[in-house]
């Protein structure tokens, strides 16, 4: 099973009470968003809820999804994730979306 590592912005850290900017889940094939976020709200309860929302599952609106230097927050939630990513060298990465004016 490959372990996907997953950098968190600094309110899911604290919600999550996770030391560090990243975990590191197990995560059954296919890998894709849904089933890193799956792996993380088992690991992590508290943040069920946090990065999608409960009953669409839709991603939160001022959270965004990259890998790779690419912004995957618009693609289907069960597309592959890269494949630097499924072997460890790169993170997925949550990001918190800045707004303002």
């Amino acid at each position: 099973m490959p372990q996907i590592r997953v950098e968190l912005p600094a309110h899911l850290r604290t919600l999550g009470r996770i030391a560090g900017h990243e975990v590191a889940l197990d995560v059954a094939a296919p890998v894709t968003v849904r089933t890193v976020l799956d792996a993380l709200e088992e690991a992590y309860p508290m943040l069920l809820g946090t990065v999608r929302d409960h009953e669409t599952q839709e991603r939160r609106g001022f959270l965004r999804f990259f890998a790779c230097q690419q912004d995957l927050s618009l693609e289907p939630m069960d597309a592959p994730l890269p494949a630097a990513v499924v072997d460890g060298r790169e993170p997925l990465i949550i990001l918190g979306a800045v707004a303002g004016g």
